[in-house]
């Protein structure tokens, strides 16, 4: 059974960086891509970043330059290093798992920036 769980959300405020984690189990996860999307109220999920298997990634526009994705095929985990957060980063952050056009996703994180 495939479970991905995140963590790391919170309140902080506008400037503030927040490190946001997956801990992958069941899948074998250096062989998938990962990836970090987020939801925020009233809108679409859309894509934050994403890393490949070999460790390739891509980062969004919005969000280039201040969110760093990254993971650590050891520990079976899946980070994002959001730095600079504006109040337009507020959101339910999920993390993905995806492998021959299957897709997993954890629960997600809320990340709330508001002064």
């Amino acid at each position: 059974q495939v479970q991905l769980v995140e963590s790391g959300g919170g309140l902080v405020q506008p400037g503030g960086s927040l490190r946001l984690s997956c801990a992958a189990s069941g899948l074998t996860f250096g062989s998938y891509a990962m990836g970090w999307y987020r939801q925020a109220p009233g809108k679409e999920r859309e894509l934050v970043a994403v890393i490949s298997s070999g460790g390739s990634t891509y980062a969004a526009d919005s969000v280039k330059g201040r969110f760093t994705i990254s993971r650590d095929n050891a520990k079976n985990t899946l980070f994002l290093q959001m730095n600079s957060l504006k109040p337009e980063d507020t959101a339910v952050y999920y993390c993905n798992a995806r492998r021959d056009r299957v897709d997993y996703w954890g629960e997600g994180t809320r990340v709330t920036v508001s002064s």
